[in-house]
């Protein structure tokens, strides 16, 4: 085959002279558009056959934050773009969305096709064995090609496996959120300042003893103020609550100053809605680095397997990563997407600020972390009774 068209090349060439160069280009150019390699094989092909099933299948079922602006935009994104694959979506706290995947797998059932959630509930899958390698889901291109994303790809399952849980977003943020008809901003310089006893019975955070937001915050104080700051704090008559709306509820009314590991994805409405809520200012100690709730991972054996891939490499293309970023505040390691906005909101995308080298060793929730976290974990189990 390729022989022929090399000769037919030549007989197109010798026919037009130098004067034909446009003609010759024209014709080779016909020639490549008709090749395998446009149209009977590589990315392209394989993405129509898997699109072409995935509607076949109907649907995907996709477990995500409890947030109604994410449901609704990424449901409007993701239907507009693929007709005829309905977007099935579980909206929920990662903790129990993930008992719940687990619990149906040692069952005997299949529901869901995926998980979007923080990475330490995404080593729990990884540990009971409900998860199957990510990256052959990556089809596109400009998601499949590491030259796109900051770090190239990076796997929070970073020690044992480096292949189920694909982390997406990476970034710094405040603290948590404080009532500013409460708390003045420079009230709170360092994390010394949050054991004032104008402030006992006034702090809250989202519960330490299970992963999320709060637990982060938990580590990270524990690794640069000690076992001993955290007992004052608790001491302070520490709130944990398991629920992000119930904090941004008694922030709201004043019935807590501060709420460490309250998520600007929950408290949006609140801040949309003109209450007095306002991000923590960084004290001098510094914050953790984060991927927020951009982690994902692929149910082993998903229901819809093929839907179960386009609904991955949309998420992870610029229009989903956009869509993603702006309705939970947390910023992608995407390098073409914008995030120099999200300072606005007091984070600070780690592709705009620091090397990726930084990152990772800020970088909290990782597997390589466990040995150091476990430590605060045992803590605030102890503590927090």
């Amino acid at each position: 085959m390729e022989s022929s068209k090399m000769n037919l090349y030549r007989r197109i060439s010798r026919r037009a002279g130098n004067t034909g160069l446009r003609f010759v280009t024209l014709a080779l150019l016909a020639l490549s558009i008709h090749s395998p390699a446009w149209g009977q094989t590589g990315p392209r092909a394989e993405w129509e056959k898997v699109l072409e099933a995935a509607r076949k299948e109907g649907k995907v079922v996709a477990a995500v934050p409890a947030s109604a602006e994410l449901r609704r935009d990424i449901e409007k994104g993701f239907g507009e773009k693929y007709k005829g694959i309905e977007l099935e979506l579980v909206p929920g706290l990662a903790s129990a969305l993930a008992s719940k995947i687990v619990n149906e797998y040692k069952a005997g059932v299949k529901s869901f096709d995926l998980l979007v959630a923080g990475t330490g509930v995404q080593l729990d899958l990884v540990s009971n064995g409900v998860v199957e390698p990510l990256e052959p889901h990556m089809i596109l291109p400009e998601v499949k090609d590491p030259k796109n994303w900051f770090g190239g790809h990076i796997w929070a399952d970073n020690v044992s496996t480096k292949r189920f849980v694909y982390s997406f977003n990476a970034y710094v943020t405040d603290p948590g959120f404080y009532n500013s008809e409460s708390v003045k901003p420079n009230e709170i310089r360092s994390y010394d300042d949050f054991l004032n006893p104008k402030w006992k019975g006034k702090i809250g955070i989202h519960d330490p003893r299970r992963p999320g937001s709060g637990q982060a915050m938990w580590i990270y104080m524990w690794r640069v103020k000690g076992e001993d700051f955290l007992k004052k704090l608790v001491a302070q008559d520490l709130l944990p609550s398991s629920d992000y709306r119930q904090l941004g509820d008694l922030l709201s009314k004043g019935r807590l100053a501060f709420a460490f590991g309250a998520t600007y994805s929950v408290l949006k409405s609140f801040i949309d809605a003109g209450l007095p809520i306002k991000s923590i200012p960084v004290p001098k100690e510094g914050i953790h680095a984060t991927s927020g709730f951009g982690a994902l991972t692929v149910m082993k054996g998903p229901p819809h397997p093929n839907a179960t891939k386009v609904f991955v490499n949309w998420l992870l293309s610029k229009e989903g990563q956009e869509i993603f970023g702006r309705a939970v505040g947390n910023a992608t390691r995407r390098l073409d997407v914008d995030t120099k906005w999200m300072t606005q909101l007091g984070i600070e995308a780690a592709k705009d600020t620091m090397t990726v080298e930084e990152y990772l060793k800020r970088e909290s929730f990782f597997e390589d972390r466990i040995p150091s976290r476990k430590p605060a974990i045992d803590l605030a189990n102890n503590l927090l009774k």
